[in-house]
């Protein structure tokens, strides 16, 4: 189930709520019983490393593929 950070506009508190995507824009009291809240936009974090960007022109490739089916 997705995870969705919200803030307290009342007392400035940020917290998380774990409900359907369907249930994304529905009101989120915060932990404190507030009711004034708003869903943040959160990023999306995606680790490991980047591999480099293919050379335009070949490079010891066999033209757009790679090498493997072009002829």
């Amino acid at each position: 189930m997705p995870r969705y950070e919200y803030r307290c506009r009342t007392c400035g508190d940020t917290f998380e709520m774990s409900r359907p995507m369907a249930e994304s824009a529905a009101p989120a009291a915060c932990p404190s019983g507030h009711d004034d809240t708003v869903k943040l936009l959160s990023t999306v974090a995606v680790g490991g490393t980047t591999a480099p960007a293919p050379q335009a022109g070949g490079g010891g490739g066999g033209g757009c593929c790679g090498g493997g089916c072009c002829g």
